[in-house]
């Protein structure tokens, strides 16, 4: 999954460390492009799997109006305090809808196994939580940047 990037090779995260990190984590920051042309970033919790980044939104939130005049975003998932133990990955590209919106768990077999992963993550739930409010997006990235300072030298 990992894209090659020109800077800091040698702190990206292989594939194997990228699944592993987005699998453990638990919330990113989504930036949307507003009706103005500004950037607006918000926290969301998500699910990774198979490659693609589940986000689970608010139907009547600025951020679900932002994707539906314009999918574009960008995501980043970040963890560290200290400079020497930074990591994180930033991840772009265009949001699909997936799914009834807002979700009240029709069956979607694209949805089965996001849904589980989310549900497990977040709630420590076998199945989700369907609250008439949030919708599914998914995001298949066409970029990756990956860092983890944690590999620097010293």
């Amino acid at each position: 999954m990992a894209l090659t990037q020109r800077r800091g090779r040698r702190i990206m995260m292989s594939d194997a460390e990228l699944d592993a990190f987005l699998a453990e984590r638990r919330t990113c920051r989504v930036a949307t492009v507003g009706p103005d042309g500004r950037p607006h970033v918000g926290p969301l919790w998500f699910a990774w799997h198979e490659g693609s980044l589940w986000l689970y939104s608010l139907t009547r939130s600025r951020r679900w109006a932002d994707l539906r005049r314009d999918p574009r975003l960008a995501v980043v998932v970040d963890d560290g305090e200290e400079y020497g133990e930074l990591r994180g990955v930033e991840l772009s590209g265009t949001a699909v809808f997936v799914g009834e919106a807002p979700r009240t768990g029709e069956p979607h077999p694209e949805l089965d196994a996001p849904e589980r992963a989310f549900a497990a993550k977040n709630f420590g739930l076998d199945a989700m939580p369907y609250d008439g409010r949030h919708a599914w997006l998914r995001l298949t990235p066409d970029s990756v940047v990956s860092w983890d300072f944690r590999k620097l030298p010293g």
